[in-house]
């Protein structure tokens, strides 16, 4: 799977995301833009966007993109807090859907 990692996660995530292909935003070039443009380049090139921005699902109308997204619940974005939600991530981003969010962490609505 290609998996793109959202700019407010920490790039070392994706050494724990093996065997897929991961990218970061910033590795695109990407920094700095909006996340519904963001998901209209992303749906171009990758099967999911993995991030802790939990606002996203709200203001994004997910179901009209063509990637999942995974969304990460966690006390913080450093490596340390996120490294437990790896095997969940690992799982979620085989069984995503286009236009589907995922919910990994401790989640309530």
């Amino acid at each position: 799977m290609r998996l793109l990692l959202d700019e407010n996660l920490p790039r070392r995530l994706r050494n724990h995301l093996q065997p897929h292909d991961v990218a970061t935003v910033q590795d695109k070039g990407w920094s700095g833009i909006k996340n519904g443009r963001l998901l209209r380049l992303a749906e171009l090139e990758f099967d999911a966007l993995i991030t802790i921005d939990s606002n996203m699902i709200y203001q994004q109308h997910v179901a009209s993109f063509a990637i999942g997204l995974v969304v990460l619940h966690s006390p913080s974005n450093r490596l340390n807090d996120l490294l437990p939600l790896v095997a969940d991530v690992l799982r979620e981003v085989k069984v995503v859907s286009d236009g589907q969010v995922a919910h990994v962490g401790s989640w309530k609505k």
